[in-house]
């Protein structure tokens, strides 16, 4: 039975704020109770913004509070242990924003944490829950494309809004464990998360702004079935945020754009004010979001958290699924130093079935592998056929 839930917020930022408009909006009945920020100016600003009765810089303070049961860390990388120790000694449940720590050895000490507390954990990776997403994802499980044998998603913008992300030490990277971990989620989702990545060949590069992380990478990565992802990040894209994804499956392909292109667009030639996250201007064409919260995975994403906090199951993303990302980012990383396929190495992997080959047997015509059909001009069919034993490739019209 659903009930309501009551929570900690830990962070004021734009993650923060979004987090709580959600909360605050969505189910109606679950509501921030308390916030901390490591500034007590920011924090008494923010619970007066959000109707919230209690703020702290104190973080252990605003974890321990009685009136919650929650804590939702929307916090810089380099707290992400510090807050989920204290949330896992409290006792109460964790909802963590991504990427779930800046490598996958301190990813694996929070699992630990999670793990031997028996704490609920979920994490918060908003963009595999946007509604556009979803439905895209039921209609693969359904069979609509086949077999997944390529996916494509990319992040880019301008450049991330607070100091802390450009600090390599602070954040654990760049664009990759920024961007990077979001999309290699969505790839994981459409491929399957029984589907082991195997290797990545991942370039980046520091191509414009003034610091030692990097601002543009691409990066492709192997799966155990034979599936490929890949991935496009960039802290340089200029005039807005530009979130895609492509799936091509054996029978069948899908694309999504997520926000640039949202369906609405707008000319002013005055000020319009703030129209979309990471939009760089108010003036000139512009392309409004309706409902952020929404359009962005962050409503579907609590639903789900809370409702399988209530039906005692795991969430749709785990803070396991938030450790096989920093592994696969940390690979990423390898070989964009090395210049070679780069293994991603796992302390574990819990798929309980392995993904099948996407490799089928041919359709036979006459004995020959049919590679292609297709309906020409006057109604005639032409097959390309291959001899298995020879490799020879044939060519034939069939008239119909």
């Amino acid at each position: 039975m659903s009930k309501s839930h009551n929570v900690t917020m830990l962070g004021t930022g734009l993650i923060g704020m979004f987090y709580t408009m959600t909360l605050h909006g969505n189910r109606g009945r679950d509501r921030v109770l308390s916030v901390y920020s490591r500034s007590l100016d920011r924090a008494q600003a923010f619970a007066q913004e959000w109707g919230i009765p209690s703020a702290t810089d104190d973080m252990a303070a605003a974890i321990n509070d009685p009136a919650t049961d929650t804590v939702v860390i929307g916090l810089p990388n380099y707290q992400h242990l510090e807050a989920v120790t204290l949330a896992a000694q409290a006792g109460k449940a964790i909802l963590m924003t991504k990427p779930l720590a800046r490598n996958a050895a301190e990813a694996k000490q929070i699992l630990d944490i999670v793990e031997q507390a028996g704490v609920f954990a979920g994490y918060l990776e908003d963009l595999v829950y946007t509604p556009k997403t979803l439905k895209a994802l039921a209609s693969v499980k359904a069979g609509a494309v086949g077999d997944v044998l390529w996916v494509r998603s990319r992040e880019t913008h301008s450049g991330p809004h607070s100091a802390w992300f450009w600090d390599k030490e602070l954040a654990g990277g760049g664009a990759i464990i920024d961007l990077g971990c979001h999309c290699a989620e969505i790839i994981r989702n459409f491929v399957g998360k029984n589907n082991r990545p195997v290797e990545v060949m991942c370039w980046a590069d520091t191509l414009v702004h003034p610091i030692p992380a990097d601002d543009n990478a691409i990066a492709l990565i192997k799966f155990e079935n034979g599936a490929v992802g890949q991935f496009e990040v960039s802290w340089t894209f200029r005039g807005g945020m530009d979130l895609r994804d492509e799936v091509a499956g054996t029978q069948g392909t899908i694309w999504l754009n997520h926000f640039l292109r949202t369906g609405a667009e707008m000319f002013t030639a005055a000020r319009s004010g703030y129209t979309a996250e990471k939009a760089e201007t108010d003036s000139g064409w512009l392309f409004p979001v309706g409902d952020e919260v929404h359009e962005l995975g962050y409503v579907h994403m609590f639903t789900d958290m809370f409702e399988a906090m209530d039906g005692d199951r795991d969430p749709m993303e785990t803070f396991y699924d938030g450790y096989v990302i920093n592994a696969i980012l940390d690979a990423c990383y390898k070989s964009a130093e090395s210049k070679r396929w780069e293994p991603v190495e796992l302390f574990e992997w819990r798929a309980t079935e392995a993904a099948a080959s996407i490799r089928t047997e041919p359709e036979l015509r006459d004995g020959m592998a049919l590679v292609k059909e297709e309906l020409m001009h006057g109604n005639k069919l032409k097959q390309i056929l291959c001899d298995q034993k020879t490799g020879k490739i044939i060519e034939r019209i069939v008239e119909l």
